[in-house]
């Protein structure tokens, strides 16, 4: 079998692992300089659309060079895992949360799948070193896997499969095995200009650039000073995250179900009500976020969100 053969019956054969594993969607990139994205996350920076991120600013060469935070990376395997609930908050005068914190913590859910993937391909393949990625390093998710034909980068600046849409979390191996990459496919948006339309906060500047600083997942997430009074009024009930470009974008009409177990929200969190939200005591928050991204912005974060709500409708009435 010539080398060329055999990287081929290997990416094959790592893509039916991906499907056992329970990822939607797997595709394969040669582990290169992100050229393309190189300027664009420069001017990106320069012009200050980070925010308080300030970790962005770190690591730039690891984030477009793969080789440089796995050496001896050869490819990168990109990975899709649907989040897409099957029913929303049951309340529908609760706060908002992005549908991907519904249920457990996705760092966790998808890294222990990352750690039995690349065992799998170690047992199955051979001595082949490398990392497993999902949020948590200087990787340029989306931009991988657009480049791997999973789809492609949306004017909301997600990543949009064509057969369902953009629930998806992106996950990563970078390996050094020699494997078959895949193409990327063509830009589907069109003419629309949905995403751009609906943002409360305008943080869509362009098509294609978002100012992460203007973002509602930003603000309820990120930040972890006073949200700006100017911006009373535009959340929208988002308490955590912000799924309205998702929620507009026709592409969704595609979405399907998930079918994780651990991504299923607790009875409790889907009954919650508006009140129960406004009067949740840390214990409540630690029981009902314990295993949930939500624990991210943190008890006194989620408070300050939710009072920022309460502040806006205020002076909406006012």
């Amino acid at each position: 079998m010539s080398f060329r053969d055999l990287a081929t019956e290997r990416s094959a054969q790592i893509k039916v692992f991906a499907k056992e594993l329970g990822f939607d969607f797997c595709g394969i990139s040669e582990a290169d300089f992100l050229e393309e994205e190189a300027p664009r996350l420069e001017q990106w920076l320069n012009k200050g659309m980070h925010g308080k991120m300030s970790y962005m600013e770190n690591h730039f060469d690891k984030r477009l060079d793969p080789r440089i935070l796995v050496p001896g990376a050869k490819s990168v395997i990109s990975l899709l895992f649907n989040y897409y609930p099957e029913n929303d908050q049951l309340s529908t005068t609760a706060p908002k949360i992005s549908r991907y914190a519904y249920g457990a913590d996705y760092h966790s859910v998808i890294k222990d799948k990352l750690k039995a993937f690349l065992e799998r391909i170690q047992s199955e393949i051979g001595k082949v070193d490398g990392r497993v990625f999902v949020d948590s390093a200087p990787v340029l998710d989306k931009a991988w896997a657009k480049k791997s034909g999973l789809g492609w980068v949306g004017k909301h600046s997600n990543l949009i499969n064509k057969s369902q849409g953009s629930y998806f979390f992106i996950a990563e191996l970078i390996l050094d095995l020699e494997l078959t990459a895949d193409g990327p496919i063509k830009d589907y948006c069109g003419t629309c200009t949905k995403c751009i339309d609906a943002c409360p906060t305008d943080a869509i500047i362009e098509p294609y650039v978002v100012d992460g600083s203007r973002c509602i997942s930003y603000f309820t997430i990120e930040l972890k000073d006073a949200i700006p009074i100017e911006m009373q009024g535009k959340f929208e009930d988002w308490a955590f995250g912000c799924d309205i470009c998702q929620e507009v974008c026709p592409w969704n009409r595609f979405s399907t179900s998930h079918t994780e177990a651990q991504f299923t929200p607790s009875a409790v969190l889907s009954s919650t009500a508006k009140t129960e939200w406004s009067e949740m005591t840390k214990e409540l928050f630690n029981e009902l976020f314990r295993k949930s991204a939500v624990k991210r912005t943190g008890y006194e974060g989620l408070k300050r969100n939710l009072k920022f709500l309460d502040n806006s409708i205020q002076a909406n009435e006012g």
